[in-house]
């Protein structure tokens, strides 16, 4: 295991960290929102938010350069999938359209926006919305994406590193390391060792 993996382990953990937390920020944001709204969230947006969550943790833990943190590629893997799903059911929410899309109106750019706060609650449609949120949604798919290459590239970081520097197999036993000061292999020639 080389220095040029456990350095690069490190830089890909630290981009994995810093995507989880974009994007944990910015739904964490939208939720709170929701929240003063009294209304409800999508079961999409809570589960990237645990996967944030998760990634976070996994992406501290791991982010010391020791073998250990190479052992868990399958983790690596685990979470690229997740990532991917993630994005998978975000982007499925506003299809191709982004930030024109129904969903968009009625919720992201809704509450992003604050047009929950006016009374009687306005007819909904893309002239009000406007571009509300929309690079902040834009943002989280983005970094939901990138974060989970992040991932990808660890696992066969990981992967890479235990298929080329295998462990051990073989143990040394402390008694045959031992150096006997009184047998050497000039004295069982029956050479003299002494210089006086």
């Amino acid at each position: 295991m080389g220095a040029a993996s456990k350095v690069t382990s490190v830089i890909l953990r630290v981009m994995e960290l810093i995507s989880a937390v974009i994007v944990a920020a910015l739904l964490g944001r939208f939720l709170y929102l929701l929240n003063l709204a009294n209304a409800g969230s999508s079961s999409r947006i809570i589960y990237t938010e645990v996967i944030a969550g998760i990634s976070i943790a996994f992406s501290i833990l791991l982010s010391i350069p020791a073998k250990y943190s190479f052992y868990a590629f399958p983790i690596d893997f685990a979470l690229f999938i997740c990532w991917i799903v993630a994005f998978g059911l975000l982007a499925n929410l506003t299809g191709s359209n982004a930030c024109s899309s129904y969903w968009y109106w009625n919720t992201w750019g809704f509450y992003w926006g604050g047009y929950w706060r006016i009374s009687p609650r306005p007819v909904v449609n893309a002239s009000l919305i406007g571009s509300a949120g929309c690079a902040q949604w834009r943002c989280t798919l983005a970094w939901s994406f990138i974060g989970a290459f992040f991932w990808l590239i660890s696992s066969l970081l990981g992967g890479y590193v235990i298929a080329t520097y295998p462990e051990r197999t073989t143990r040394v036993d402390a008694v045959d390391t031992l150096v006997d000061p009184f047998t050497s292999p000039e004295l069982e020639k029956g050479q003299n060792t002494n210089v006086e």
